[in-house]
């Protein structure tokens, strides 16, 4: 076949492993595993030269583009089936330990997005908190400037009451800050995350 049909055929049938003589007309092995490595689709397929060339050079040559072994002309059935599960074994190694790494890749990918999930939650949740906190101290501050300007003791004693409702209204706030920091384990973050308790719009 012409080389981009060899090329074409690779890329349609995927085969597990490629067999390929150095010696060929129009075009020679290494020009095809040339070719074959050029392309994400065939780069990783194993492929096996077969020829007579026995010299160190051509040995070096078809090793640097990425050949994966040689086998003399001529061979016995028996050293070609060798080789060939060789390179199959090896292949299905390289297989399971690419599945393996792309497998914990994507699981650290998702426990990093849930972990910036578990901070964008506090940093929203302590806002909203202190936004809380800020609007009693409002209202206290307020009330000690009117207590400062008090006409008589009736006003004065409402002014005081303000200031105590709002200095209980900030310790119940501080006392919530302190239980919600000991409740938001990232397990509790999840679950609030699943049963949309708390939605960020809202926060």
């Amino acid at each position: 076949f012409p080389s981009h049909d060899r090329d074409e055929l690779a890329q349609q049938h995927q085969p597990d492993l490629i067999i390929c003589d150095i010696m060929m007309p129009e075009i020679d092995g290494y020009e095809v595993l040339t070719a074959l490595r050029s392309n994400p689709n065939t780069a990783t397929i194993p492929l096996i030269f077969l020829t007579a060339k026995d010299d160190r050079t051509s040995l070096r040559q078809g090793m640097e583009l990425g050949a994966d072994d040689y086998i003399g002309k001529p061979c016995t059935p028996q050293e070609l089936l060798r080789a060939i599960s060789i390179r199959l074994e090896k292949q299905a190694a390289y297989t399971q330990q690419y599945s393996i790494e792309r497998q914990r890749a994507k699981g650290l990918q998702q426990r990093v997005q849930e972990l910036q999930e578990i901070s964008d939650t506090k940093e929203d949740l302590l806002q909203k908190l202190s936004q809380d906190l800020r609007d009693p101290l409002s209202n206290i501050n307020m009330a000690i400037q009117l207590l400062k300007m008090a006409p008589n003791e009736e006003a004065r004693n409402r002014y005081v009451k303000i200031l105590q409702e709002e200095c209980d209204r900030e310790i119940v706030i501080l006392n919530q800050l302190t239980k919600l920091q000991e409740l938001l384990t990232p397990e509790n973050i999840k679950l609030l995350r699943t049963l949309n308790v708390f939605n960020k719009q809202e926060l």
